[in-house]
């Protein structure tokens, strides 16, 4: 964010005083120099700055946003110490949102064109002698630079916004704004906005993540660093003292953590049907018989594959859900902790049910593209020549044309519901439903979906599954292997509504406890010592 190396104070001062209208030196509270005051020195930083220094932002927002050029009066000041990227978004949302902005920079000629015209870009000492709260916006290996600045932030907020890289946070056992803590003791150091990314500043948290994560050792501190993210458009999010820094840079170095089992787990699932429907439809048939049918493994054996991987995934969105009532059943009570794997496969059914959605789609579009092979249009002219060598004029079967209208319908019916579940699982969907109506959504639709897609299998398979093999090794189909798991699930469910398990189930969800007693201890001259109340 920032080049190495201290510039000339005198410079920088010299130069200031010669934009500033009034002359003054440190003066950032008061009216901010205007974009045609010293237009000799603009052009000249705008030749000094390059290509590689051409801002993130684009100079139309500061001219179609009338707030990001004028300051409005009695403005908190914030300081900005740093000119890459995120200091120039930072600058931006700051001024859009009525603060005034002090930017310290080392070269401050050559980064003043790269900044709004309302904020005000200057050497580093003069950035910090006058605003309560700084952002430091530069990389920790140029925290050591701000050493000769130590005797001007006594007292002062230093909002560290830094991320560091994976292997840098392995590293390290300390997180940054501890280690700038460790290099300012007489400040106020709050970690803060590390996992707002700049193209979120800018375009605003319409369009981006909304939760500013803030963690320090002063309360004080953070609820003006709060309140600072509110009047952003964000909702700040008090993650507790410092120590808690290093958990939150660590935030921004994930990558998707909350999906990797259920990816795992679906790219499991696919290779081992890829795997059986290869051995089966291709690998078998070569042995036997000695067709070559290698020509099926793009397309058609990836969409034998991927209903299949859907089906399975579908199905285990719903069995941690039997399996916690089984539980809850045999213990008679709900109080007692679900082992950690069961946990964690309750978390992840959002993320399952969203892949196998996906997969499901990826299943429809390739069955619309199967005619459009050139394997299949040799197919039908092969079958034609068939029929006419075998002088038959009409081939229909009535059982395998209502089974096929039969199959495409509940197929239809069941990828609506899928994307149903799917929309209503987004944040923007979901908080606008109450938890009936998301309850019916994901709970009641999504078990109607598992059981529209089992009747779908079924009338798929018909009587294949029991029709005499040609081959020496019988293989069952793979549809028979996908139909174990959702029957389970169909028929759990199916027992839960019985009047003896639902009746149990609600009164232990409703805090009932089986064998247990409530002891009262009455007074020694009381007819009966001890009273027991059963629950």
């Amino acid at each position: 964010m920032t080049s190495m190396g201290l510039p000339d104070p005198a410079n920088g001062t010299q130069w200031r005083q010669k934009c500033s209208p009034t002359g003054k030196k440190g003066d950032i509270q008061g009216e901010v120099p205007k974009a045609d005051s010293c237009p000799s020195q603009q052009k000249s930083a705008e030749r000094m700055s390059g290509d590689m220094d051409k801002p993130l932002i684009s100079h139309q927002l500061f001219d179609s946003n009338p707030n990001l050029t004028e300051i409005p009066s009695q403005a908190q000041t914030m300081g900005i110490l740093g000119s890459g990227d995120f200091a120039r978004s930072l600058a931006t949302r700051l001024v859009s949102s009525g603060f005034g902005v002090v930017v310290g920079s080392r070269n401050p000629k050559r980064t003043a064109g790269l900044f709004p015209a309302a904020a005000q870009v200057t050497i580093q000492a003069e950035a910090v002698s006058t605003p309560e709260i700084i952002f430091v916006a530069m990389y920790r290996e140029h925290y050591s630079t701000l050493c000769s600045l130590s005797d001007l932030l006594v007292g002062k907020i230093l909002v560290d916004v830094s991320n560091s890289t994976e292997q840098e946070h392995l590293q390290r056992r300390e997180s940054n704004a501890e280690h700038l803590a460790s290099l300012f003791p007489t400040c106020t150091v709050v970690k803060a906005f590390n996992v707002i990314s700049a193209w979120t500043l800018q375009a605003g948290p319409r369009d981006g993540n909304k939760q500013v994560l803030i963690s320090g050792d002063q309360q004080e501190a953070k609820h003006k660093v709060s309140e600072i993210a509110r009047a952003m458009g964000f909702n700040p999010v008090d993650m507790g003292s410092l120590a808690s820094a290093r958990e939150i840079e660590a935030i921004p170095l994930r990558l998707l953590p909350e999906w990797k089992i259920p990816i795992i787990l679906a790219l499991g699932l696919f290779i081992c049907f890829y795997t059986y429907n290869f051995i089966r439809d291709v690998l078998h048939p070569y042995i036997q018989e000695h067709k070559n049918r290698f020509y099926k493994l793009p397309v058609s054996v990836v969409n034998t594959t991927l209903p299949c991987v859907a089906y399975v995934m579908l199905s285990l969105v719903y069995l941690p859900g039997v399996l916690a009532a089984i539980l809850q059943l045999h213990r008679g009570t709900k109080y007692h902790q679900f082992p950690d794997w069961l946990d964690h496969w309750l978390q992840h059914r959002k993320q399952i049910g969203l892949i196998s959605f996906f997969c499901a789609s990826l299943h429809a579009v390739y069955s619309f593209c199967l005619p459009l092979r050139r394997s299949h249009r040799y197919q039908i002219i092969n079958d034609a020549v068939k029929q006419v060598l075998a002088n038959k004029s009409n081939i229909w079967n009535e059982e395998e044309v209502w089974r096929l209208e039969i199959y495409v319908s509940l197929g239809i019916l069941a990828l609506g519901i899928l994307s149903l579940l799917a929309i209503t699982s987004l944040p923007s969907i979901s908080n606008s439903l109450n938890w009936r109506e998301f309850s019916f959504v994901q709970s009641t639709l999504g078990f109607l979906a598992l059981v529209i897609t089992t009747f779908h299998t079924l009338t798929y398979g018909w009587t294949r599954a029991f029709e005499e093999s040609r081959y020496k090794f019988y293989l069952p189909p793979t549809f028979t292997l996908t139909l174990l798991v959702p029957c389970v699930v169909i028929l759990a469910k199916g027992l839960f509504l019985l009047p003896c398990l639902r009746c149990r189930l609600a009164r232990i969800r409703r805090g009932w406890e089986k064998e247990t007693t409530v002891k009262f201890v009455l007074p020694t001259d009381y007819p009966h010592t001890e009273k027991t109340s059963h629950v």
